[in-house]
């Protein structure tokens, strides 16, 4: 064999051994079937109208997911990542959403009504017809903060 032939199949055979690392190693995005659990990557994953009544998703990572119509109301939400979420309709009454970032999510029409959002990051967050907080509904021209 040549030693053009061995470079060739060791370059090769490298190449794969780097695609399998990738495809099995720690932290891969997750299944959007996974089950609901503290740090569940749900990252783009479709879980419109989803009953997540309670649900214990601290650390979860929810960046483009689109939770329009989702219940979770009562969730644990506690330094999650919602980075540009679509939580157009979706119950959050009495989640805890401390830590949590919600930077660009969409919270169109949300209900927000006794969720905790202590140390929350809204930057750009929509929020358009939500209900706050403390009840009132948020006037348009809310980004970032309820108007």
């Amino acid at each position: 064999m040549t030693a053009k032939a061995i470079f060739k199949r060791a370059t090769l055979l490298a190449g794969a051994a780097f695609a399998l690392s990738l495809a099995t190693a720690p932290g891969a995005e997750a299944a959007c079937t996974d089950a609901a659990g503290p740090k569940v990557d749900w990252s783009k994953c479709t879980l419109t109208g989803a009953n997540l009544r309670g649900a214990t998703l601290q650390g979860a990572n929810l960046t483009f997911a689109d939770l329009s119509g989702a219940n979770l109301s009562g969730a644990n939400l506690t330094g999650a990542v919602l980075r540009d979420a679509n939580l157009y309709q979706a119950n959050l009454t009495g989640a805890n959403l401390t830590g949590a970032d919600l930077t660009g999510a969409i919270l169109i029409k949300a209900r927000l009504n006794g969720a905790e959002l202590t140390s929350a990051n809204l930057t750009n967050a929509q929020l358009i017809g939500a209900t706050w907080t403390d009840g009132r509904i948020c006037a348009a021209g809310s980004v970032g903060t309820c108007k």
